[in-house]
């Protein structure tokens, strides 16, 4: 199995502690242990392939937390649980031509609050219009990865970035994207480069 970069930070430390806590006691080293294997299991990060389907497709593993107007845009958004993959992924094809991070709060990611939160903001030109990706830190997150730079070709699905332990992803459409395009529902469950979010008819 795949896992997402910088897996071995935080399991490499759990699994040597096992090892030296199971000679010394052992009911602490099968607790690090526990812990190392959850977070491979964390970072996991399998194959997904796009639908045949034209539209937006999710770019995070979770259930749809937001999906509302603003500023005459709609914003879909993705909340992520733990037990989630939360390798995230392009939702279109197209150019970046800007990412930005923001420092912000670390609210629960599926709180109203989170829209304050730190974040990454990902916007890419696509022949659909303008999309932004916004990879937004949760309570307990404290590091967004991104995978890509101002300039970078990326097909809808390719990764994009991470967000250590709970997040939420964001996809604000084009102004031509209206509500009823959305063809998801919120709570409703996806999966990242391969759940349809919105399409145009």
């Amino acid at each position: 199995m795949r896992f997402a970069p910088g897996y071995r930070r935080f399991a490499l430390p759990a699994f040597v502690g096992a090892a030296v806590a199971a000679v010394v006691f052992p009911p602490l080293g099968a607790v690090l242990l526990a812990v190392g294997a959850f977070v491979l299991w964390f970072f996991r990060d399998p194959e997904r392939s796009p639908p045949d389907e034209p539209g937006v497709v999710a770019p995070a593993d979770g259930r749809v937390s937001v999906i509302r107007v603003e500023d005459g845009r709609v914003r879909v958004g993705v909340f992520m649980n733990v037990t989630d993959v939360h390798v995230n992924r392009a939702p279109v094809s197209g150019s970046v031509r800007t990412v930005t991070h923001r420092p912000g709060a670390h609210k629960p990611a599926f709180s109203k609050d989170s829209d304050r939160n730190e974040r990454v903001d990902i916007e890419l030109d696509t022949d659909a219009g303008d999309h932004e990706v916004s990879l937004i830190a949760g309570a307990f997150a404290r590091r967004i990865h991104s995978y890509v730079a101002p300039g970078d070709e990326l097909v809808r699905g390719q990764k994009l970035g991470h967000i250590d332990f709970g997040s939420r992803a964001d996809v604000l459409l084009p102004p031509e994207f209206g509500s009823e395009d959305v063809v998801v529902e919120k709570g409703e469950s996806v999966r990242a480069g391969e759940t349809v979010l919105a399409r145009r008819e």
